[in-house]
């Protein structure tokens, strides 16, 4: 019944292993490296670009319905990499988080602080047994109109 050097510390989100490592937040990380999609974004001077794969999982589904970049605000969109599942919930809720800022301080929220609110999140996901990572990757990209293009990367560990 021997697990090798990981037994037991893989069965709980909040335990550490003996090297200081998190089992559950890495299983995160390979269930988007899992997806098979590549993404890239690139942030220029006066502009912003992301960029990813479309696989078709299944010949039966429509390609024209299968999409992994998603509008957040007028003025934020994301691109979402890892599983489909927990990229639709983690782009709900960033709706959720954008929406509240504008309905509490009554002016569109920043993509910086709508990209710390999200790695927060993710944060906490790490912390609770009754939660579990994310399997998904966004990469947040805008124009704001004083500081120009931007673009943001939240991963599951909250980074």
């Amino acid at each position: 019944m021997s697990r090798g050097s990981t037994a037991g510390f893989d069965r709980h989100i909040t335990i550490f292993s003996p090297d200081g490592r998190l089992y559950q937040v890495e299983y995160a990380f390979k269930a988007i490296a899992q997806s098979g999609l590549t993404s890239v974004g690139i942030r220029g001077k006066d502009s912003a670009v992301v960029v990813t794969q479309k696989k078709i999982p299944d010949k039966l589904l429509d390609a024209a319905t299968l999409t992994n970049l998603f509008p957040l605000t007028p003025r934020i969109g994301c691109l979402m990499t890892g599983q489909a599942a927990d990229s639709r919930s983690q782009v709900h809720r960033a709706r959720i988080e954008a929406a509240e800022w504008k309905y509490k301080f009554g002016y569109e929220i920043s993509a910086d602080m709508l990209c710390r609110r999200m790695a927060d999140l993710s944060q906490v996901y790490t912390q609770n047994a009754e939660m579990r990572p994310l399997g998904c990757c966004m990469m947040l990209i805008a124009v704001d109109p004083q500081l120009g293009p931007m673009l943001y990367k939240c991963d599951p560990a909250g980074y």
